[in-house]
């Protein structure tokens, strides 16, 4: 069976509906800023406050989510809390609800290199071009080091206008 698109503006009003707070960082984050790569989910890193975290799993249960793979286990919230990566299904595609990322990066030390942008009149975070970098060096993983020159070279295109 075809997978259907993703509908990233869905999850992301989805979200926004629950209040939940959170940086979008990864593909989609890198496309918002003008790099040309192709991803398939979406990926947040969500303040892990308590009151965020309920949000989360409200927006959670009305997206249907569910770990990938394994259509029965649903996210717990305590399980939400800490710094783990958390590989998502949602109704809508592909959900990737982060921790922390890098070297224990979370919500709060993120904040500070991400910006407002709208999406389909959704108002997100969205973390800056330079940030994935020094993560991706940190992790020094093949297919984070393949996407590297990318963001530099949009950065330097960026940069020339």
């Amino acid at each position: 069976m075809p997978r259907r698109p993703t509908d990233f503006a869905e999850i992301f009003a989805t979200l926004r509906r629950h209040r939940v707070r959170f940086v979008l960082v990864g593909g989609v984050a890198a496309v918002i800023e003008g790099a040309p790569v192709a991803t398939f989910d979406v990926d947040i890193v969500a303040d892990r406050t308590d009151r965020n975290i309920d949000c989360l799993v409200q927006a959670l249960i009305e997206m249907k989510a569910h770990y990938r793979g394994r259509p029965t286990l649903r996210p717990s919230r305590d399980a939400l809390c800490g710094t783990g990566h958390h590989l998502l299904m949602t109704r809508h595609g592909p959900l990737d609800v982060l921790g922390a990322i890098g070297k224990g990066r979370d919500f709060h030390a993120l904040l500070p290199y991400s910006h407002r942008r709208v999406l389909a009149g959704t108002p997100l975070r969205v973390l800056d071009l330079e940030a994935p970098i020094t993560v991706k060096e940190e992790l020094d993983f093949a297919k984070d080091r393949a996407v590297i020159p990318v963001l530099r070279a949009t950065l330097r295109e960026r940069h020339r206008r």
